[in-house]
């Protein structure tokens, strides 16, 4: 069996991104730096999340542990002219609004905040002692952060355990998936829809069989297209049984078909993806696969469309050393086209906490890869289980989950 790096609830952890297009200039010198360092207890612990940042440039985010109750934060992360000023938007107590909140949250043009818990919530079936986990909503009234509830998972075939981030249409639906449970036990995708003024509805819009379609939805966020689709990763199944990426699309009768785009082929190939994936500026799809690759320790693929098919080319194996190991988030892209990502584990021999890699496309089409820094572990961050966020002048943040002043995890800032 393939192995877990650290998915479920806390002792395992979840990789979940949302990268965006850099769009700063690539000229300057690579620096890195922490901007904030948790402290634990009710500042938050083990932030592994995805970042968002609103029109402001405040940071969003979460925290799988701590809080006044421990069950893990929401925060926001709010630019000064010294540095950044933590704010604890939520605390999650464990019972009916859920906790451990992996993944980060959502924004919608109003300002709310979407995400998911691993527990919490219901407590039946399958979940009988911590709980099946919720989709909520946090929504600002003059300051104050109030959680609704929008749906608590019964790990029946509505799935459980769900921790990766929601895609948000812009038309009132918000998008995911669940590794568990479903009609045939292996996760589902749903939708959560919003009647005007009314209630969120919920509905299950595609079972995993573990055959052709795959199985266990990635903790990556669906990627929607210009048409209406929804382009993922599920981290087992598939044809050879390493994973595969798909497009769910509705049809004219409004019924959503999933289409197999790709199935991984196992070491030398990429297989078993964590991570979700991305558009670069020409249309074509990159990801990370956590093992596989030529020497077994990760890959960083390409799709490209040809026609009617996706053809796919492992962009680089990962080594298992400095280079590092095991990359489990989205990567992002420069304004020349670099690639730029992380890696949960690897790196230099003191810590082997991961690193942040780029590839560069050399004149032959040949990419080649170089580590542009390092985690050493605290005071620096540690563990990078999720990619990074561009603020759209040239400057990446990211989140680890260990790492900081307290190695209670931390918020840090790219520059390349």
């Amino acid at each position: 069996m393939h192995p877990s790096p650290r998915f479920r609830p806390i002792t395992t952890g979840l990789a979940v991104c949302s990268i965006v297009l850099l769009l700063g200039n690539a000229a300057l010198a690579s620096t890195t730096s922490v901007e904030y360092s948790f402290a634990g207890d009710e500042d938050g612990e083990y932030p592994s999340t995805d970042l968002v940042m609103d029109g402001a440039g405040n940071l969003y985010g979460t925290s799988v542990q701590g809080g006044n109750f421990g069950g893990g934060t929401v925060f926001r992360l709010s630019p000064t002219g010294t540095g950044w000023t933590h704010t604890v938007l939520y605390s999650f107590t464990g019972l009916a609004d859920g906790a451990q909140p992996y993944g980060g949250v959502t924004l919608d043009s109003y300002g709310n905040l979407y995400g998911t818990t691993v527990v919490g919530g219901s407590r039946v079936g399958p979940c009988v002692e911590d709980g099946c986990g919720v989709a909520y909503v946090l929504i600002n009234s003059g300051g104050t952060w109030t959680e609704h509830v929008l749906h608590a998972f019964t790990g029946g075939s509505d799935g459980f355990g769900t921790g990766a981030g929601l895609t948000y249409d812009g038309h009132g639906n918000l998008y995911g998936m669940a590794p568990d449970g479903g009609a045939h036990g292996l996760g589902v995708i749903y939708q959560l829809h919003r009647a005007p003024n009314g209630p969120w509805a919920f509905r299950v819009i595609h079972s995993f069989t573990g055959g052709a379609d795959g199985g266990s939805g990635s903790p990556g966020r669906l990627l929607p297209d210009r048409t209406g689709g929804l382009y993922g990763a599920a981290t087992t199944g598939g044809a050879n049984g390493a994973g595969v990426v798909f497009l769910l699309r509705r049809d004219s009768g409004g019924v959503w078909r999933l289409r197999p785009v790709y199935a991984f082929q196992g070491r030398p190939d990429a297989g078993f993806p964590y991570g979700g994936l991305r558009f670069d500026p020409a249309g074509n799809l990159f990801g990370t696969t956590y093992s596989d690759g030529a020497n077994g320790f990760g890959a960083v693929y390409e799709l490209t469309r040809s026609g009617g098919t996706w053809l796919e080319s492992v962009v680089y194996s990962f080594q298992g050393g400095t280079d590092g190991i095991g990359p489990i988030s989205n990567v992002v892209f420069d304004w020349v086209g670099n690639v730029y990502g992380t890696t949960s584990e690897g790196g230099g021999p003191g810590c082997g906490c991961g690193v942040i890699f780029k590839l560069a496309r050399g004149g032959s089409g040949a990419w080649t890869e170089s580590v542009v820094h390092d985690f050493a572990g605290p005071p620096d961050a540690a563990f990078a289980y999720n990619g990074m966020v561009s603020d759209g002048t040239g400057h990446f943040f990211g989140a680890t989950v260990q790492g900081g002043v307290d190695n209670e995890g931390a918020v840090y800032e790219f520059t390349p």
